[in-house]
C-alpha cells in the first residue's frame, strides 16, 4: 500500500552491531518526566516504537550527582538503583519492535548542581551557563577530574548495556554536554594537553568514544551526537572544525547524530524555521565519514525525507518534535496513509513541559504523556458505551477535537458553528506573522472529520438553548470559546474598574484579527499575556506601517515564551522591525490622545502618546449558552439530554493545546466526568519510602 517514492525511507540500516529496520529515529529529547515518571516515561517511548519508529532514545541521562539537572527532571543512570527504571522504557521499545537507545550525559558548566551543591566542573573557571543566572562558578577540572569523568562515564555505560539498551550515545551537542565546552575555543581555554589546538580539544572526546567502544565489545552501537555549528564566530565551533573532528574521529562510533549550536537552535519553532533547516549546517558532513548519520529537522513531509536521504545528507530521518506530534508518521507512511500525519506545528509547546518540570504535552497531540496516566492512545479510542447522539457547539480546536473523538468512539456526533469558517482561534491566530504552520491543527481534524460518517458539520448555526434541547441529543458540549477583555483586566489590572478609559479607541486582538485598525498611525500594544499574541499582534501592525510601542509589565517581551526557546527571537525581531519596547511598564490609565504608564517597580508615572491601545491582556469565557443550559437543568430529562459540559476557552481560557487536550478529556470521559472526583482520576507514580 505504501507509495514506491517512499521505499528509500524503509530500507534496513546497518548502526554497528545492530541493523534499524527502517530509516526512522526518534532523537533524544527530554519530556518533563524523566527519573520522576519512569512508567509514564516508558509508555511514551513505547507507543512510538508501536508507530514505526526504528530506533527510540532517552532524553538525557545525567551519570554522575557531580553534574545534576536540577530543577530539570531528566534521566538518571548514577548507579544500579537507576537502572530498572531505564530497563522498564528499555524492555516496553523492544516490546514495540525498536531499538532502545539512552544519551549519556555529563553536563558540567551547563547545570549548577542544586540538589548535590557540589562545584560543577567545566574545562576553565567560569560561571554556569545555566540561562537562569544561577550564581554558581563551575571550577576548572584537573587532570585527576578528567580522570574520574572517563570512569563514570564508563560505569555508565555498563549500566546502559546491564539495563538493555541497544545504542549508547557519548554526548557532545547543544552546548550541553561537557564534551561540547571542551571542544569549542568559547569555552576551552586551557593551556594543557585538553585545551589550546583542536588536536587538544577534541582529546575528551576522542577518549570517551574510545571508552565506549571499548566498555561495549559489540554488544551494542555507539552514537555520537555533536553540535556542528555553534553560531559564536571566531570563538565557537564552526564548520571548519566540525569538519577536522569528524575527518579525524569519523570512525569512531558507529553513529554520528549531528544537531546545530545550542537545543535553541536545533529545536527552532515554526515562527522563525522552516522545515529542514538545518540543511545548511549538515549538507556535506556524512562525506567525511563510513558511518551512518542522522539529522532533525522538523521533519513531517515524506519528499522532503527522501530528499535528506537521496541526496546524501542522510542516512536517518531523526525526529523529535515530529514523533510527539504523531508517534506513527512512519506507520502511516509505510500504509499509504501520508494525509493521516498529524503534523508538528512548531509551537514547542512540548518543550515547555523540560522547563516547567511537567510532563509533556503536545497541541496537536493531546495523548502526549497521557498514555501510562490515563490510558490515551494517538491512534485507538475506545468503542462508544452506547447508541447516543452528542451535539458539539463551536468548531475551535476543543470542539473539532471533541468531535472527531468522539466519531472515532463510534457516537453520532452534530458539530454546529455559528461563523462561515471552521477553527476558531487556531484559524484567525494562523493569519498571524509566522503562525501559518498552526492551520494544520484544524487540517488535521477537518481530514479526519471527513472520513467519519457518522459526524456531520453545520456552518452558520447560532445555538441558543431551546434549540440544543429540542433535537433530543443525549450530551451537548459548549465549545464556543472566548473573547479577549477590553477593560485591561487581567494580571496587572486583576479588576476591570480599575484602569480609566477616555476616547482613545481601544482594540482587543479579536478586533485586529478581524481587521480593525484606527484612524491613527501610532499603535500601542499592552500585553499582560505574556505568551505570544502582544508580539506577534505588534509586529503585524509594524508591517502594516503603523508606528508601534510594545508596553508590557515584565522584563522581557513575551516573557513566557522564554519556556518554548523562542523569546530572544521574537525580542530580536520587534527591535530590528523598529518596534519600540517599554518593558518593566504597564498601563494604567488611557486618555484621549495618550496613556498614562508606570513603572512596574517603582509606580512612576509616564505618558506615551497614541491614536490607539491594544488591550492583550485577559481573556472571557464565552459560555452563556452552557449557563443557560444548566439553568434549565430539571427540564433535561423531558428532552432526553443526560449532560452539558463546557470545554476548551469556554471552560477557561488557556492555550490551544489545554483546549485540544480538553476536547479529547470530554470525548474520553463522556460516560463518567471526572470533573468532580474524590480521587485523582488518573495513575500516579508513587515514590517507595526506603527500607
Amino acid at each position: 500500500m505504501r507509495d514506491p517514492r517512499y521505499d528509500v525511507l524503509f530500507e534496513p540500516v546497518p548502526i554497528g552491531p545492530l541493523v534499524a529496520k527502517n530509516r526512522f529515529f526518534g532523537v533524544p529529547h527530554c519530556n518533563g518526566m524523566g527519573y520522576r515518571d519512569p512508567a509514564a516515561h516508558a509508555e511514551m517511548r513505547a507507543v512510538k516504537a508501536e508507530g514505526g519508529w526504528a530506533v527510540v532514545c532517552t532524553e538525557e541521562a545525567e551519570i554522575h550527582y557531580t553534574s545534576e539537572f536540577t530543577p530539570h527532571i531528566e534521566a538518571r543512570i548514577r548507579d544500579d538503583c537507576d537502572i530498572p527504571a531505564l530497563a522498564l522504557m528499555a524492555d516496553r521499545v523492544h516490546d514495540c519492535g525498536a531499538l532502545a537507545g539512552i544519551e549519556l550525559a555529563y553536563n558540567g558548566m551547563s547545570v549548577a548542581n542544586l540538589a548535590s551543591r557540589v562545584a560543577p566542573m567545566g574545562p576553565v573557571h567560569l560561571p554556569v551557563a545555566t540561562g537562569a543566572a544561577d550564581p554558581v562558578q563551575a571550577r576548572a577540572m584537573t587532570r585527576r577530574d578528567i580522570a574520574d569523568l572517563r570512569r563514570w562515564h564508563r560505569r555508565a555505560v555498563d549500566r546502559a548495556l546491564r539495563a538493555g539498551f541497544d545504542l549508547v550515545y557519548v554526548y557532545g551537542g547543544h552546548s550541553l554536554g561537557g564534551v561540547h565546552h571542551f571542544l569549542s575555543r568559547r569555552y576551552n581555554l586551557r593551556t594543557d594537553e585538553y585545551g589550546g589546538n583542536l588536536q587538544n580539544r577534541m582529546r575528551l572526546l576522542r577518549e570517551l568514544l574510545e571508552d565506549t567502544v571499548e566498555e561495549v565489545a559489540g554488544r551494542a552501537a555507539v552514537g555520537c551526537r555533536i553540535s556542528v555549528e555553534e553560531s559564536a564566530g571566531e570563538h565557537g565551533i564552526d564548520r571548519a572544525e566540525i569538519e577536522a573532528v569528524i575527518g579525524e574521529l569519523g570512525e569512531l562510533p558507529d553513529l554520528w547524530d549531528f544537531v546545530a549550536g545550542t537545543w535553541e537552535d536545533d529545536s527552532i519553532t515554526s515562527r522563525f524555521s522552516a522545515e529542514a533547516h538545518q540543511e545548511e549546517w549538515v549538507r556535506g558532513l556524512k562525506a567525511l565519514t563510513s558511518k551512518p548519520v542522522v539529522g532533525v529537522g522538523r521533519f513531517t513531509s515524506p519528499d522532503t525525507m527522501v530528499r535528506m536521504v537521496r541526496q546524501g545528507v542522510l542516512d536517518f530521518i531523526g525526529a523529535a518534535r515530529p514523533s510527539i506530534a504523531d508517534p506513527f508518521l512512519p506507520r502511516k507512511i509505510e500504509q499509504g496513509r501520508p494525509e493521516d500525519i498529524r503534523e508538528c506545528i512548531g509551537c514547542n509547546i512540548c518543550v515547555s513541559g523540560d522547563f516547567t518540570m511537567s510532563p509533556i504535552r503536545c497541541t496537536q497531540n493531546p495523548s502526549m504523556g497521557e498514555e501510562w496516566r490515563r490510558g490515551w492512545h494517538p491512534e485507538r479510542y475506545r468503542p462508544r458505551h452506547a447508541a447516543e447522539r452528542v451535539l458539539v457547539v463551536g468548531a475551535g480546536p476543543a470542539g473539532l477535537e471533541a468531535a472527531m473523538s468522539l466519531g472515532k468512539r463510534g457516537y453520532e456526533v452534530v458539530l454546529v458553528e455559528k461563523s462561515r469558517v471552521l477553527g476558531g482561534r487556531v484559524a484567525a491566530e494562523a493569519r498571524l506573522p509566522g503562525l501559518a504552520e498552526w492551520i494544520r491543527v484544524v487540517d488535521y481534524r477537518l481530514g479526519q472529520i471527513a472520513k467519519l460518517d457518522n459526524v456531520e458539520h453545520y456552518l452558520e448555526s447560532d445555538m441558543a438553548a431551546d434549540e440544543a434541547l429540542s433535537h433530543g441529543f443525549d450530551h451537548v458540549a459548549v465549545a464556543t470559546g472566548s473573547v479577549w477583555r477590553r477593560d485591561g483586566a487581567g494580571r496587572w489590572h486583576t479588576r476591570g474598574d480599575t484602569m480609566p478609559i477616555g476616547a482613545l479607541p481601544v482594540f482587543t486582538p479579536d478586533d485586529i484579527m478581524a481587521g480593525a485598525r484606527p484612524a491613527g498611525r501610532r499603535m500601542a500594544v499592552f500585553d499582560d499575556d505574556h505568551y505570544y499574541m502582544g508580539g506577534a499582534l505588534a509586529e503585524l501592525l509594524c508591517a502594516d506601517g503603523y508606528e508601534v510601542v510594545l508596553v508590557t509589565p515584565e522584563a522581557l517581551v513575551s516573557a513566557w515564551t522564554v519556556n518554548t526557546m523562542e523569546q530572544h527571537r521574537i525580542q530580536a525581531r520587534l527591535i530590528e522591525a523598529g518596534i519600540e519596547l517599554r518593558t518593566s511598564t504597564a498601563v494604567c490609565a488611557v486618555g484621549d490622545t495618550e496613556l498614562r504608564t508606570q513603572c512596574a517597580f517603582t509606580g512612576r508615572e509616564g505618558r506615551i502618546a497614541a491614536d490607539g491601545l491594544v488591550m492583550v491582556t485577559a481573556r472571557l469565557p464565552l459560555d452563556g449558552l452552557y449557563q443557560d443550559l444548566m439553568a434549565r437543568q430539571p427540564e433535561w430529562s423531558d428532552h432526553g439530554l443526560l449532560s452539558a459540559r463546557a470545554l476548551g476557552d469556554a471552560l477557561a481560557p488557556g492555550t490551544i493545546a489545554a483546549a485540544v487536550w480538553q476536547g479529547r478529556r470530554y470525548a474520553e470521559e463522556l460516560e463518567a466526568p471526572t470533573d468532580h472526583s474524590d480521587t485523582t482520576p488518573y495513575h500516579r507514580e508513587i515514590s517507595a519510602l526506603p527500607q
